[in-house]
Protein backbone atom coordinates (compact mmCIF):
# COMPACT_ATOMS: atom_id res chain seq x y z
CA UNK A 1 0.00 0.00 0.00
CA UNK A 2 1.24 3.44 -1.14
CA UNK A 3 1.78 5.92 1.67
CA UNK A 4 1.03 9.56 1.76
CA UNK A 5 3.88 12.42 1.07
CA UNK A 6 3.94 14.63 4.08
CA UNK A 7 0.98 15.49 6.53
CA UNK A 8 -0.48 17.77 3.98
CA UNK A 9 -3.64 15.52 3.27
CA UNK A 10 -3.68 17.09 -0.32
CA UNK A 11 0.04 15.85 -1.47
CA UNK A 12 0.95 13.13 -3.89
CA UNK A 13 1.18 9.79 -3.55
CA UNK A 14 4.38 8.00 -4.26
CA UNK A 15 8.18 8.67 -4.14
CA UNK A 16 9.15 11.66 -6.22
CA UNK A 17 12.51 11.81 -8.26
CA UNK A 18 15.26 14.09 -6.55
CA UNK A 19 17.04 16.43 -8.86
CA UNK A 20 19.99 17.56 -6.92
CA UNK A 21 23.21 18.59 -9.00
CA UNK A 22 26.18 16.09 -8.66
CA UNK A 23 23.70 13.89 -6.18
CA UNK A 24 23.63 11.28 -9.26
CA UNK A 25 19.82 9.59 -9.09
CA UNK A 26 17.56 7.35 -10.88
CA UNK A 27 13.87 8.10 -11.15
CA UNK A 28 11.81 6.19 -8.94
CA UNK A 29 8.76 8.36 -8.87
CA UNK A 30 7.00 5.43 -10.01
CA UNK A 31 7.96 2.86 -7.67
CA UNK A 32 6.07 1.79 -5.01
CA UNK A 33 8.26 1.96 -1.61
CA UNK A 34 7.58 -1.17 -0.25
CA UNK A 35 9.25 -3.38 -3.16
CA UNK A 36 11.82 -0.33 -4.28
CA UNK A 37 14.28 -0.78 -1.74
CA UNK A 38 16.02 -3.78 -3.42
CA UNK A 39 19.62 -2.48 -3.66
CA UNK A 40 22.02 -0.03 -1.83
CA UNK A 41 21.78 2.20 -4.84
CA UNK A 42 18.28 2.01 -4.13
CA UNK A 43 18.53 3.35 -0.67
CA UNK A 44 21.00 6.15 -1.76
CA UNK A 45 17.95 7.45 -4.23
CA UNK A 46 15.85 6.98 -1.45
CA UNK A 47 18.04 9.74 0.15
CA UNK A 48 18.58 11.79 -2.96
CA UNK A 49 14.93 12.45 -2.83
CA UNK A 50 14.90 14.13 0.69
CA UNK A 51 17.28 16.25 -0.59
CA UNK A 52 15.12 17.06 -3.46
CA UNK A 53 12.83 18.68 -1.06
CA UNK A 54 15.62 22.05 -0.58
CA UNK A 55 15.09 23.03 -3.94
CA UNK A 56 11.71 25.74 -2.93
CA UNK A 57 13.84 26.34 0.29
CA UNK A 58 15.69 29.66 -1.23
CA UNK A 59 12.43 30.78 -2.94
CA UNK A 60 10.76 30.08 0.66
CA UNK A 61 12.74 32.23 2.61
CA UNK A 62 13.30 35.51 0.26
CA UNK A 63 9.24 34.98 0.12
CA UNK A 64 8.63 34.63 4.12
CA UNK A 65 11.57 36.00 5.48
CA UNK A 66 13.08 38.79 3.17
CA UNK A 67 9.59 40.30 2.41
CA UNK A 68 8.21 40.41 5.76
CA UNK A 69 11.08 42.13 7.11
CA UNK A 70 12.51 45.67 6.74
CA UNK A 71 14.84 44.67 3.87
CA UNK A 72 11.75 44.74 1.38
CA UNK A 73 8.71 47.91 1.27
CA UNK A 74 7.00 45.11 -1.05
CA UNK A 75 3.45 46.71 -1.65
CA UNK A 76 1.87 46.18 -5.17
CA UNK A 77 2.25 49.00 -7.56
CA UNK A 78 -0.33 46.73 -9.99
CA UNK A 79 -2.76 43.92 -9.55
CA UNK A 80 -3.03 41.91 -6.19
CA UNK A 81 0.54 39.90 -5.73
CA UNK A 82 0.87 36.86 -3.02
CA UNK A 83 3.86 38.91 -1.28
CA UNK A 84 1.89 41.49 -0.50
CA UNK A 85 -0.01 40.26 2.41
CA UNK A 86 2.94 38.83 3.59
CA UNK A 87 4.77 42.36 3.77
CA UNK A 88 1.71 44.42 4.71
CA UNK A 89 0.99 41.65 8.19
CA UNK A 90 -2.66 40.73 6.22
CA UNK A 91 -4.69 38.67 8.97
CA UNK A 92 -6.42 36.90 5.88
CA UNK A 93 -3.32 35.15 4.51
CA UNK A 94 -4.37 31.74 5.31
CA UNK A 95 -4.85 31.09 1.85
CA UNK A 96 -1.25 32.41 0.85
CA UNK A 97 0.16 30.60 -1.48
CA UNK A 98 3.70 31.22 0.05
CA UNK A 99 2.19 29.97 3.27
CA UNK A 100 0.74 26.88 1.96
CA UNK A 101 4.09 25.76 0.11
CA UNK A 102 6.19 26.23 3.27
CA UNK A 103 3.75 23.44 5.13
CA UNK A 104 3.56 21.08 2.37
CA UNK A 105 6.99 21.53 1.01
CA UNK A 106 8.18 21.03 4.09
CA UNK A 107 6.15 17.97 5.12
CA UNK A 108 6.62 16.22 1.55
CA UNK A 109 10.33 16.27 2.30
CA UNK A 110 10.02 15.15 5.79
CA UNK A 111 8.01 11.77 4.18
CA UNK A 112 10.42 11.47 1.63
CA UNK A 113 13.15 11.53 4.69
CA UNK A 114 10.96 8.82 6.64
CA UNK A 115 10.25 6.68 4.12
CA UNK A 116 14.12 5.87 3.78
CA UNK A 117 14.47 5.65 7.06
CA UNK A 118 12.34 3.08 7.40
CA UNK A 119 13.55 0.96 5.01
CA UNK A 120 17.08 1.89 6.34
CA UNK A 121 15.56 -0.18 9.56
CA UNK A 122 13.53 -2.84 7.68
CA UNK A 123 15.78 -3.35 5.09
CA UNK A 124 18.97 -1.65 5.38
CA UNK A 125 21.40 -4.26 7.40
CA UNK A 126 20.18 -7.62 4.94
CA UNK A 127 21.11 -4.98 1.52
CA UNK A 128 23.44 -2.52 2.19
CA UNK A 129 26.76 -4.52 3.35
CA UNK A 130 29.00 -1.42 4.15
CA UNK A 131 28.11 -0.57 7.35
CA UNK A 132 29.11 3.27 7.84
CA UNK A 133 27.48 3.76 4.36
CA UNK A 134 24.27 2.55 5.85
CA UNK A 135 25.11 4.41 9.12
CA UNK A 136 25.89 7.67 7.11
CA UNK A 137 22.61 7.18 4.93
CA UNK A 138 20.74 7.15 7.95
CA UNK A 139 22.38 10.39 9.32
CA UNK A 140 21.57 12.27 6.20
CA UNK A 141 17.99 11.43 6.50
CA UNK A 142 17.70 12.25 9.95
CA UNK A 143 19.91 15.91 9.23
CA UNK A 144 17.30 16.95 5.96
CA UNK A 145 14.30 15.57 8.53
CA UNK A 146 15.66 18.23 11.49
CA UNK A 147 16.07 20.94 8.71
CA UNK A 148 13.04 20.94 7.64
CA UNK A 149 11.46 20.81 11.06
CA UNK A 150 13.21 23.92 12.22
CA UNK A 151 12.07 25.66 8.84
CA UNK A 152 8.79 24.64 9.90
CA UNK A 153 8.95 25.67 13.62
CA UNK A 154 10.22 28.59 12.67
CA UNK A 155 7.13 29.88 10.73
CA UNK A 156 4.43 27.85 12.69
CA UNK A 157 5.15 26.82 15.92
CA UNK A 158 3.41 24.08 16.79
CA UNK A 159 3.74 20.75 14.52
CA UNK A 160 2.33 17.21 14.01
CA UNK A 161 5.91 14.97 14.75
CA UNK A 162 5.72 12.78 12.25
CA UNK A 163 8.19 10.06 12.29
CA UNK A 164 7.65 7.19 10.21
CA UNK A 165 5.68 7.01 6.93
CA UNK A 166 1.80 7.14 7.58
CA UNK A 167 -1.14 6.38 5.74
CA UNK A 168 -4.12 8.90 5.13
CA UNK A 169 -6.68 7.95 7.90
CA UNK A 170 -3.29 8.05 10.29
CA UNK A 171 -2.69 11.70 9.68
CA UNK A 172 -5.47 12.59 10.67
CA UNK A 173 -5.53 11.55 13.81
CA UNK A 174 -2.56 13.29 14.57
CA UNK A 175 -2.41 16.70 16.11
CA UNK A 176 0.16 19.55 17.00
CA UNK A 177 3.27 18.65 19.75
CA UNK A 178 4.15 21.86 21.66
CA UNK A 179 7.08 23.81 20.47
CA UNK A 180 9.35 22.07 23.34
CA UNK A 181 8.60 18.83 22.13
CA UNK A 182 9.36 19.63 18.25
CA UNK A 183 12.67 20.61 19.04
CA UNK A 184 13.59 17.65 21.13
CA UNK A 185 12.40 15.75 18.04
CA UNK A 186 14.80 18.08 15.87
CA UNK A 187 17.75 17.62 18.16
CA UNK A 188 17.66 14.10 18.90
CA UNK A 189 18.36 13.95 14.91
CA UNK A 190 20.63 16.52 14.70
CA UNK A 191 22.69 15.06 17.59
CA UNK A 192 22.65 11.69 15.49
CA UNK A 193 23.72 13.80 11.84
CA UNK A 194 26.59 14.97 14.05
CA UNK A 195 27.93 12.00 15.48
CA UNK A 196 27.73 10.53 12.12
CA UNK A 197 28.52 12.62 9.44
CA UNK A 198 32.01 13.08 7.63
CA UNK A 199 34.11 15.98 8.24
CA UNK A 200 33.83 16.05 3.92
CA UNK A 201 33.09 13.78 1.22
CA UNK A 202 35.97 12.71 -1.07
CA UNK A 203 34.26 11.59 -3.81
CA UNK A 204 33.00 15.04 -6.36
CA UNK A 205 30.24 13.65 -6.94
CA UNK A 206 28.87 13.99 -3.54
CA UNK A 207 29.34 17.60 -3.42
CA UNK A 208 26.50 18.92 -1.72
CA UNK A 209 26.06 16.19 0.85
CA UNK A 210 25.22 17.06 4.41
CA UNK A 211 28.62 16.85 6.76
CA UNK A 212 28.91 16.48 10.60
CA UNK A 213 29.95 20.89 10.69
CA UNK A 214 26.60 21.14 8.79
CA UNK A 215 24.68 19.32 11.46
CA UNK A 216 26.56 20.99 14.38
CA UNK A 217 25.93 24.09 12.61
CA UNK A 218 22.28 24.07 12.34
CA UNK A 219 22.12 22.32 16.21
CA UNK A 220 24.28 25.56 17.21
CA UNK A 221 21.24 27.97 15.09
CA UNK A 222 18.55 25.91 17.31
CA UNK A 223 19.97 26.34 20.57
CA UNK A 224 20.09 30.13 19.84
CA UNK A 225 16.27 30.26 19.05
CA UNK A 226 15.34 28.17 21.31
CA UNK A 227 17.00 30.82 23.67
CA UNK A 228 15.17 33.85 22.27
CA UNK A 229 12.43 35.72 23.71
CA UNK A 230 8.93 34.13 24.07
CA UNK A 231 7.17 37.05 22.74
CA UNK A 232 4.12 35.23 24.76
CA UNK A 233 3.51 33.28 21.91
CA UNK A 234 4.08 29.82 21.04
CA UNK A 235 6.52 30.43 18.71
CA UNK A 236 10.64 29.48 18.10
CA UNK A 237 11.42 31.10 20.95
CA UNK A 238 11.59 29.06 24.40
CA UNK A 239 13.44 31.81 26.58
CA UNK A 240 16.03 29.35 27.52
CA UNK A 241 19.80 30.46 28.23
CA UNK A 242 21.67 27.88 25.72
CA UNK A 243 24.11 30.09 24.03
CA UNK A 244 27.10 27.99 25.69
CA UNK A 245 26.22 25.25 24.23
CA UNK A 246 25.50 27.26 20.31
CA UNK A 247 29.33 28.17 21.32
CA UNK A 248 30.71 25.41 21.83
CA UNK A 249 29.14 23.84 18.17
CA UNK A 250 29.82 26.82 16.67
CA UNK A 251 33.34 27.08 17.98
CA UNK A 252 33.85 23.15 16.88
CA UNK A 253 33.05 24.35 13.15
CA UNK A 254 35.32 27.16 13.78
CA UNK A 255 38.21 25.17 15.18
CA UNK A 256 37.98 22.35 12.27
CA UNK A 257 39.47 24.34 9.59
CA UNK A 258 37.84 22.76 7.04
CA UNK A 259 35.76 26.73 6.36
CA UNK A 260 37.56 30.02 5.82
CA UNK A 261 36.65 33.76 5.30
CA UNK A 262 37.03 34.73 1.71
CA UNK A 263 38.81 38.16 0.86
CA UNK A 264 36.52 39.19 -1.29
CA UNK A 265 32.59 39.47 -0.50
CA UNK A 266 31.39 38.59 -4.56
CA UNK A 267 33.64 35.83 -4.84
CA UNK A 268 31.26 34.09 -2.22
CA UNK A 269 28.29 33.86 -4.87
CA UNK A 270 30.03 33.82 -8.19
CA UNK A 271 28.80 31.15 -10.71
CA UNK A 272 32.44 29.63 -11.38
CA UNK A 273 33.14 29.72 -7.47
CA UNK A 274 30.65 27.25 -6.24
CA UNK A 275 31.65 25.16 -3.12
CA UNK A 276 34.23 27.91 -1.78
CA UNK A 277 35.44 28.23 1.79
CA UNK A 278 32.92 29.91 2.85
CA UNK A 279 29.92 27.05 2.51
CA UNK A 280 28.96 25.35 5.34
CA UNK A 281 25.87 23.76 3.71
CA UNK A 282 23.98 25.05 0.53
CA UNK A 283 21.27 24.13 -2.33
CA UNK A 284 22.99 22.09 -5.57
CA UNK A 285 21.75 23.21 -8.76
CA UNK A 286 22.14 23.01 -12.54
CA UNK A 287 21.16 23.46 -15.65
CA UNK A 288 20.48 22.08 -18.98
CA UNK A 289 18.85 18.95 -17.72
CA UNK A 290 15.98 16.99 -18.24
CA UNK A 291 14.14 17.21 -15.96
CA UNK A 292 15.12 20.84 -15.29
CA UNK A 293 17.53 20.62 -11.67
CA UNK A 294 18.23 24.42 -11.97
CA UNK A 295 16.89 27.45 -9.43
CA UNK A 296 14.17 30.25 -9.92
CA UNK A 297 15.55 32.15 -6.92
CA UNK A 298 18.12 34.60 -8.87
CA UNK A 299 15.15 36.13 -10.31
CA UNK A 300 12.41 35.92 -7.24
CA UNK A 301 12.78 39.72 -6.10
CA UNK A 302 13.55 41.26 -9.73
CA UNK A 303 11.58 42.91 -11.88
CA UNK A 304 10.41 41.25 -15.07
CA UNK A 305 10.74 44.49 -16.79
CA UNK A 306 14.23 45.07 -16.16
CA UNK A 307 15.34 41.54 -17.83
CA UNK A 308 13.68 42.67 -20.77
CA UNK A 309 14.79 45.61 -21.46
CA UNK A 310 18.17 44.19 -21.31
CA UNK A 311 17.27 41.72 -23.92
CA UNK A 312 15.89 38.52 -21.86
CA UNK A 313 13.10 36.61 -21.76
CA UNK A 314 10.18 36.77 -19.40
CA UNK A 315 11.58 35.57 -15.83
CA UNK A 316 8.70 35.35 -13.38
CA UNK A 317 9.16 38.02 -10.74
CA UNK A 318 6.49 40.22 -12.21
CA UNK A 319 6.53 43.85 -10.79
CA UNK A 320 9.56 45.13 -8.61
CA UNK A 321 9.71 44.28 -4.80
CA UNK A 322 11.61 47.75 -3.86
CA UNK A 323 14.53 47.32 -1.68
CA UNK A 324 12.90 49.63 1.41
CA UNK A 325 14.15 52.78 2.06
CA UNK A 326 15.18 52.23 5.03
CA UNK A 327 17.89 49.42 4.58
CA UNK A 328 19.44 51.75 1.51
CA UNK A 329 19.71 54.60 4.07
CA UNK A 330 21.70 51.79 6.13
CA UNK A 331 24.85 51.17 4.24
CA UNK A 332 27.73 53.51 4.39
CA UNK A 333 28.72 55.22 1.13
CA UNK A 334 32.06 52.84 1.27
CA UNK A 335 29.86 50.18 1.62
CA UNK A 336 30.51 47.52 -1.55
CA UNK A 337 28.12 44.89 -0.37
CA UNK A 338 25.47 47.63 -1.65
CA UNK A 339 25.96 47.69 -5.39
CA UNK A 340 26.71 44.06 -5.57
CA UNK A 341 23.78 43.04 -3.84
CA UNK A 342 21.24 46.06 -4.85
CA UNK A 343 20.21 46.72 -8.77
CA UNK A 344 19.71 51.43 -7.57
CA UNK A 345 17.00 52.23 -10.22
CA UNK A 346 17.21 51.19 -14.00
CA UNK A 347 14.93 51.88 -17.12
CA UNK A 348 12.40 49.67 -18.38
CA UNK A 349 10.23 51.12 -21.67
CA UNK A 350 12.20 54.59 -21.80
CA UNK A 351 11.07 54.66 -18.40
CA UNK A 352 13.28 55.44 -15.48
CA UNK A 353 12.45 53.58 -12.18
CA UNK A 354 14.06 55.21 -9.25
CA UNK A 355 12.95 52.02 -7.09
CA UNK A 356 16.09 49.10 -6.07
CA UNK A 357 15.45 45.57 -6.13
CA UNK A 358 18.07 42.77 -5.13
CA UNK A 359 20.05 41.28 -8.18
CA UNK A 360 22.85 39.56 -5.33
CA UNK A 361 22.34 36.17 -7.27
CA UNK A 362 22.32 37.60 -10.70
CA UNK A 363 24.83 37.11 -13.57
CA UNK A 364 23.81 38.27 -16.69
CA UNK A 365 26.38 36.37 -18.56
CA UNK A 366 24.50 33.20 -16.93
CA UNK A 367 20.88 34.04 -17.71
CA UNK A 368 19.40 30.90 -18.87
CA UNK A 369 17.96 31.41 -22.77
CA UNK A 370 15.68 28.48 -22.73
CA UNK A 371 13.76 28.02 -19.24
CA UNK A 372 13.46 30.64 -16.49
CA UNK A 373 13.23 27.73 -14.17
CA UNK A 374 16.83 26.60 -14.75
CA UNK A 375 19.20 29.02 -12.82
CA UNK A 376 22.79 26.95 -12.46
CA UNK A 377 23.84 29.16 -9.48
CA UNK A 378 23.80 27.07 -5.80
CA UNK A 379 22.07 28.60 -2.85
CA UNK A 380 24.01 28.76 0.48
CA UNK A 381 22.09 28.07 2.86
CA UNK A 382 24.75 28.54 5.85
CA UNK A 383 28.35 30.63 5.16
CA UNK A 384 31.09 30.66 7.09
CA UNK A 385 30.71 34.54 7.72
CA UNK A 386 27.54 33.19 9.23
CA UNK A 387 29.29 30.61 12.19
CA UNK A 388 31.74 33.84 12.87
CA UNK A 389 28.94 36.36 13.27
CA UNK A 390 26.70 33.84 15.51
CA UNK A 391 29.96 33.29 17.74
CA UNK A 392 29.46 36.96 18.19
CA UNK A 393 25.95 37.34 18.76
CA UNK A 394 26.07 34.03 21.42
CA UNK A 395 29.07 36.20 23.69
CA UNK A 396 27.01 39.46 23.42
CA UNK A 397 24.61 37.02 25.32
CA UNK A 398 26.61 36.06 27.68
CA UNK A 399 28.51 33.30 26.71
CA UNK A 400 32.24 32.78 26.88
CA UNK A 401 34.35 35.26 25.37
CA UNK A 402 35.05 39.31 25.25
CA UNK A 403 34.09 42.36 23.79
CA UNK A 404 37.06 42.10 21.62
CA UNK A 405 36.22 39.20 20.37
CA UNK A 406 33.04 40.25 19.06
CA UNK A 407 34.49 43.34 17.68
CA UNK A 408 37.31 41.68 15.95
CA UNK A 409 34.32 39.25 14.58
CA UNK A 410 32.43 42.58 13.23
CA UNK A 411 35.37 44.71 11.90
CA UNK A 412 37.04 41.43 9.46
CA UNK A 413 33.36 41.28 7.81
CA UNK A 414 33.19 45.29 7.61
CA UNK A 415 36.76 45.63 6.34
CA UNK A 416 35.90 43.09 3.46
CA UNK A 417 33.00 45.55 2.32
CA UNK A 418 35.68 48.61 2.45
CA UNK A 419 34.77 49.73 6.16
CA UNK A 420 36.66 51.66 9.28
CA UNK A 421 36.40 49.42 12.06
CA UNK A 422 34.12 50.21 15.15
CA UNK A 423 34.35 48.98 18.70
CA UNK A 424 32.21 48.08 21.35
CA UNK A 425 29.49 46.70 19.39
CA UNK A 426 25.97 45.99 20.70
CA UNK A 427 23.09 43.32 19.79
CA UNK A 428 21.46 45.93 17.76
CA UNK A 429 24.94 46.93 15.67
CA UNK A 430 25.77 43.07 15.26
CA UNK A 431 22.38 42.78 13.51
CA UNK A 432 22.63 45.53 11.50
CA UNK A 433 25.97 44.66 10.34
CA UNK A 434 24.19 41.05 9.71
CA UNK A 435 21.54 42.72 7.66
CA UNK A 436 23.59 44.37 5.09
CA UNK A 437 25.94 40.98 5.00
CA UNK A 438 22.97 38.61 4.08
CA UNK A 439 20.68 41.02 2.76
CA UNK A 440 18.46 38.72 0.20
CA UNK A 441 20.01 35.66 1.63
CA UNK A 442 16.64 34.96 3.69
CA UNK A 443 18.17 35.25 7.29
CA UNK A 444 16.60 38.88 8.21
CA UNK A 445 13.17 37.90 9.77
CA UNK A 446 14.48 34.96 11.92
CA UNK A 447 17.46 37.22 13.32
CA UNK A 448 15.09 39.90 14.28
CA UNK A 449 12.92 37.47 16.19
CA UNK A 450 15.84 35.45 17.48
CA UNK A 451 17.42 38.90 18.71
CA UNK A 452 14.24 39.77 20.62
CA UNK A 453 14.95 43.20 18.47
CA UNK A 454 11.31 42.46 16.38
CA UNK A 455 8.92 44.10 18.17
CA UNK A 456 11.06 47.45 18.33
CA UNK A 457 12.44 47.43 15.07
CA UNK A 458 9.11 46.43 12.83
CA UNK A 459 6.64 48.80 14.57
CA UNK A 460 9.14 51.81 13.97
CA UNK A 461 10.17 50.75 10.69
CA UNK A 462 6.21 50.61 9.52
CA UNK A 463 5.52 53.87 10.97
CA UNK A 464 8.56 55.51 9.08
CA UNK A 465 8.47 52.96 5.71
CA UNK A 466 4.40 53.24 4.67
CA UNK A 467 4.75 55.91 2.74
CA UNK A 468 1.66 54.39 1.17
CA UNK A 469 -0.27 53.46 4.47
CA UNK A 470 -1.39 50.08 3.48
CA UNK A 471 0.02 48.07 5.90
CA UNK A 472 -1.04 46.55 8.97
CA UNK A 473 -0.09 47.71 12.92
CA UNK A 474 2.43 45.14 13.79
CA UNK A 475 1.31 42.20 16.36
CA UNK A 476 3.36 40.32 18.33
CA UNK A 477 1.49 37.30 16.76
CA UNK A 478 2.82 37.91 13.57
CA UNK A 479 5.67 36.51 14.33
CA UNK A 480 4.24 32.90 13.12
CA UNK A 481 2.44 32.87 9.89
CA UNK A 482 -1.15 30.93 10.17
CA UNK A 483 -1.94 27.24 9.23
CA UNK A 484 -2.79 26.80 5.76
CA UNK A 485 -6.62 26.48 5.15
CA UNK A 486 -6.23 23.71 3.38
CA UNK A 487 -4.86 21.66 6.27
CA UNK A 488 -7.67 22.98 8.37
CA UNK A 489 -10.10 22.20 6.53
CA UNK A 490 -8.92 18.27 5.92
CA UNK A 491 -10.54 17.85 9.28
CA UNK A 492 -11.72 20.68 11.08
CA UNK A 493 -10.76 20.84 14.71
CA UNK A 494 -7.39 18.68 13.91
CA UNK A 495 -5.18 21.67 14.02
CA UNK A 496 -5.75 24.95 15.80
CA UNK A 497 -5.28 27.79 13.69
CA UNK A 498 -2.51 29.88 15.38
CA UNK A 499 -3.61 33.08 17.33
CA UNK A 500 -3.77 36.47 15.04
CA UNK A 501 -5.72 35.12 12.27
Amino acid sequence: MKKIIGISLMAAVGLLSACEKKLDQLPISEAPTETFYKQTVDFVQGVNAAYNGLRTYPDRLLNLSETRSDNLYAVSDGGVREWEGINSFHKTIAGNAYVAEAWTGNFSAISRANQVLEQLSLKGESIIADATLRTRLEAEARFLRAFFYFDLVRWFGKLPIIDKPVLANEALEIGRSSVPEVYDFIMADLKFAADNLPDVYKDAADKGRATKYAAKSILALVHMTRSGPTYGIEGPGLGLNEWNQALTLLNEVIDSKKYSFLAKYPDIFSYTNENNAEVVFDVQYNNGSNPITGGTFPWLLAPDNWFQELGFGTQGGLTIRPVSTNLLNAYEAADSRKAFSIQSGYVANGVPESRSFFKKYIDLTKVPRNNRLDWPINFIALRFTDILMLKAECILKGAPGSQADVDAIVNQVRNRAGLDPIANVTLPQLMEERRKEFAAEGSRWHDLVRSGLVETVMPSWIAAEDVQRVMQPFDKNYILYPIPQSELDVKPGLYEQNKGY
